[in-house]
């Protein structure tokens, strides 16, 4: 159908356009939607190849613990063993995993308490109130993040000595003392992350609160931390996954006395067992004790995955 355009008072008919052709508008359209499919396959191939890249080497791993040693060796790229070979993991546990794994779970669930408690509440006086010096207290705990671990090594380490002279309880290869070290070590993002949730929460409800009659303490127990529930079970797992493959501070501070009870964490514990392992050439047992380090954060990470995805995007969302 020919439209009329208007013009010098009379009208004057607009010629169709031409058989076949497509307007403007639509063929942008079109070439909007064919750009877009395409990026989508690319991502979607990008992001297949990425899960099999991340989740083969995680396979590989808990099926090479079910192998025979002469498997591991001869077989060494093949996923599936000829026989299933569970005793692998009795051997590694009885090798040693046992004391690591139980110091490593008192250690864990003492300094991520403590982390997550000094954590929530520094963020959300941080986030919540003003007062002088707040912004300098913040930035502080900012400063954390940039300091390498690596330089503060020796000042720690004769730190952690020149304490334990005083007070046996809290020296080197103490338990109490690694717990303490952990909660400096991850104060400053939990502080970070948490600071940002909490300045997201409605000031309604904490104001609700106050007109109730409820303290400055049991509106942050009582009303703001349960609020801030996603977001602390996701700074929650970041802690345990950190706190569980820390490595360096474990070995700086719990080192092996001869004549004390071992007290390495597990990711020392996989050092010494695959030094043991490898004089036996007990390469299954090996892989069977890096498997059994490695489940239990795997597994927690699945279980609290979509909570973990609703604490990092509730702050935009808000």
């Amino acid at each position: 159908m020919s439209t009329v355009t208007h013009t010098s008072g009379r009208a004057r008919p607009t010629p169709p356009p031409p058989a076949g052709t497509t307007p403007g508008p639509v063929a942008e359209s079109a070439a909007n939607g064919i750009g877009a499919r395409i990026f989508n396959g690319f991502s979607h191939l990008f992001l297949a190849v990425w899960a099999i890249m991340v989740v083969y080497p995680l396979v590989w791993v808990v099926m090479s613990a079910l192998k025979t040693d002469s498997e591991v060796i001869r077989k060494p790229l093949s996923l599936f063993p000829e026989s299933l070979q569970w005793d692998n993991f009795a051997r590694a546990w009885t090798a040693g995993i046992d004391s690591f794994f139980i110091n490593t779970l008192l250690v864990l669930v003492g300094s991520v308490f403590l982390t997550m408690l000094l954590g929530s509440m520094a963020a959300y006086v941080l986030a919540r109130y003003e007062f002088p010096g707040n912004r300098l207290i913040y930035w502080m705990f900012l400063s954390g993040l940039t300091l390498p671990i690596y330089l503060a090594a020796v000042p720690l380490f004769k730190g952690v000595y020149n304490t334990g002279v005083v007070l046996p309880l809290l020296g080197p290869n103490k338990h109490v003392m690694l717990i303490l070290v952990y909660v400096a070590w991850s104060l400053s993002f939990t502080v970070f992350f948490m600071h940002s949730f909490f300045r997201t929460l409605p000031n309604a409800i904490a104001e609700a609160g106050m007109v109730d009659g409820a303290s400055h303490s049991r509106l942050f127990f009582s009303v703001m931390l349960p609020m801030a529930k996603p977001g602390l079970i996701s700074i929650g797992i970041f802690n345990v996954l950190g706190q569980w493959n820390q490595w360096y501070l474990p070995t700086l501070l719990m080192q092996s006395v001869a004549g004390e009870p071992k007290n390495q964490v597990i990711a020392q514990g996989l050092i010494e067992l695959s030094v043991n392992q490898g004089y036996k050439s007990d390469w299954s047992g090996l892989f069977a004790g890096v498997t059994m380090a490695m489940l239990p954060v795997l597994i927690v990470y699945i279980v609290f995955q979509r909570q973990v995805q609703s604490g990092l995007t509730a702050g935009v969302s808000k």
